[in-house]
């Protein structure tokens, strides 16, 4: 039997896992009708169809989808060893991409990042930004940021910033025409304005803590946000209460533009934590990254 050319299986993974020709070819940087005529080689020597074409996407048929799962966990193999050759180089090259939440970005990560990408210029780090918890082994991220709790158990995970929590806060202005909630469930008759959890779809309830006694409270407001950065700005505005992670509200506060209220309701939790699977560590310019973002005090939550 004639041999496989990989370049065509690597092009029918890459349809394949984008699920569109235009978005496979743009990747590929080749055009639509090579990419096509391609596949159509593949299936002609392999003598089966392994893609269906719809006027909205791409899908495998049963032998494509057979086909796929056979060679993407050899390929990615094969190219985690490529890119562990780079510790023959005398310093670390590679590309990461890693999805994480504004928050974490902006308070932990790219603080960090910054000089070390500026050490290593071929080191080449994509950062995909939003709230939705990504399956990063099935939609091919190297690493993710999540809180604590919320890593899964089969990954490595490594704290990279320490416990912090969220605070009520408003602006001087609307507290003086409405009143300071006294209690969270005191929140139900404010003004108040909503986070939006990509993942479940819905409203974030206000978590609070105190004396050992847990409270989840489902407020309501003109305004829904699914960014931290969004709501802070409203808040000031006096468009209501916000519950905001404490450091981006810190100046606002020192200088009396925002006051928090509830504050001995608003528990410490778990900081972000770096998780990736175990097949990701050996790669120098993974592990640089990893050293880079890691916390150091690991016993100093706050």
């Amino acid at each position: 039997m004639k041999r496989t050319d990989f370049n065509r299986l690597t092009w029918f993974r890459m349809v394949a896992e984008e699920r569109s020709f235009t978005r496979a070819a743009a990747k590929l940087g080749v055009s639509q009708s090579t990419l096509s005529h391609t596949i159509k080689q593949l299936e002609a020597q392999i003598g089966l169809r392994l893609l269906t074409r719809t006027t909205r996407n791409v899908a495998t048929t049963a032998a494509g989808e057979r086909l796929l799962q056979t060679i993407a966990p050899r390929m990615t193999e094969i190219e985690d060893e490529i890119a562990s050759l780079t510790a023959f180089r005398e310093k670390p090259s590679g590309s990461m991409r890693l999805t994480l939440s504004d928050h974490a970005f902006h308070s932990v990560v790219w603080p960090k990042l910054k000089p070390m990408l500026r050490q290593y210029p071929d080191i080449h780090v994509e950062l995909l930004l939003d709230s939705t918890f990504r399956n990063i082994v099935e939609e091919r991220f190297d690493a993710g940021v999540r809180l604590g709790e919320s890593v899964e158990k089969d990954m490595i995970a490594v704290r990279i910033g320490p416990d912090w929590r969220l605070v009520a806060v408003a602006a001087p202005a609307y507290l003086a025409v409405n009143g300071t909630p006294g209690h969270p469930q005191d929140l139900v008759r404010h003004a108040c304005i909503n986070m939006r959890q990509e993942t479940a779809g819905g409203l974030y309830a206000w978590e609070f803590e105190k004396d050992g006694q847990t409270l989840r409270v489902r407020v309501s407001g003109q305004l829904t946000f699914n960014d931290s950065y969004a709501m802070v700005d409203a808040v000031v505005n006096g468009y209501g209460i916000a519950y905001v992670p404490e450091d981006i509200v810190e100046d606002q506060i020192a200088q009396g533009s925002l006051t928090r209220v509830l504050d001995d309701w608003s528990p410490y939790f778990e900081g972000y934590f770096l998780y990736y699977p175990s097949r990701r560590q050996n790669l120098p310019a993974f592990r640089l990254v990893v050293d880079t973002l890691r916390h150091r005090d690991q016993f100093m939550g706050r």
